[in-house]
């Protein structure tokens, strides 16, 4: 069984991370996996770039916006370990002799300055799975930068977490089918979390993928997964991701995992689609695979 051995948590401050650091390490403790906290200091050079008052910057303001940065960045590393030592974890120095996975679940540290959605990408390839936070803030919003950004150009799986992580997670797992190579690659990604489910439900909204929902039971089986399949009758004038997270919910889910971004993010924004609503309303972690 594939396991998760590496997680990124991003750690931008606020409700957002703190969701995303907790999960992480309760993730951590469960696969005896190693968590980098990531945190993405913003460059006011780039600021000055596309700021049309980039004249009125002087060196003494860039030298206060490095200072505030360098603070924030200081806060959010002490709530990173904080929520370490709430899950019995602490900051491991990697020895060279070590080999990896040999010291069960371990943390660090990591700080880069730029453009906070890109940098998180570009890291997050180097990792099993990257987990991304959720406030309240973006209830509704019609697309998250960073969610699209990491999704579409990480090749990996993105955890989206709550602010408030809830009491158990991934013990039941909804995967969201519709019989797309994205929904192929949220089935895969998922592995690790389905090997150690104690349920496993397969949900399609409408009549049109029932066969090949058979076919992903059938699939997960091989890998010793006990799957069902739900189906549920779609309702017009919802959108598929609202019926996902309502059938989810309905089945007791703490965990929905699904393809993201089956159409292009631009055409999601101007359209809509189900990766847009679940990102927009969901309370549970979501497991996103592009």
């Amino acid at each position: 069984m594939v396991t998760i051995k590496t997680i990124l948590a991003a750690a931008s401050g606020g409700s957002a991370s703190a969701g995303a650091v907790e999960l992480a390490c309760i993730l951590a403790r469960r696969f005896e996996a190693h968590v980098e906290g990531f945190h993405a200091k913003p460059d006011p050079f780039e600021i000055l770039r596309y700021d049309s008052i980039g004249a009125s910057f002087t060196d003494t303001f860039i030298e206060k916006f490095n200072a505030d940065a360098s603070a924030a960045a200081a806060k959010v590393k002490a709530d990173f370990v904080a929520a370490l030592g709430r899950h019995r974890m602490s900051l491991t120095p990697q020895p060279a002799s070590a080999l990896p996975g040999s010291i069960g679940a371990s943390a660090d540290w990591r700080e880069e300055t730029g453009y906070a959605s890109a940098l998180v990408a570009q890291r997050a390839r180097f990792f099993d799975l990257v987990v991304l936070g959720r406030s309240e803030r973006v209830v509704e919003q019609t697309h998250s930068d960073a969610v699209e950004t990491t999704l579409t150009g990480s090749g990996r799986a993105v955890l989206l977490a709550p602010a408030q992580v809830p009491d158990t997670v991934a013990e039941r797992v909804a995967l969201g089918w519709n019989g797309s190579a994205e929904a192929v690659r949220a089935m895969t990604g998922a592995l690790s979390f389905l090997g150690t489910a104690r349920d496993t439900m397969v949900l399609t909204v409408g009549d049109a993928h029932q066969d090949s929902a058979r076919a992903a039971v059938d699939y997960l089986a091989w890998h010793d997964i006990k799957a069902r399949h739900v189906h549920v009758a779609a309702r017009m004038g919802f959108g598929i991701g609202y019926q996902l997270l309502k059938a989810a919910g309905d089945q007791g889910a703490d965990l929905l995992a699904m393809g993201g971004y089956g159409h292009t993010p631009w055409r999601e924004f101007l359209f809509g689609g189900a990766t847009r609503d679940v990102i927009g309303s969901s309370l549970l972690p979501v497991l996103l695979s592009h």
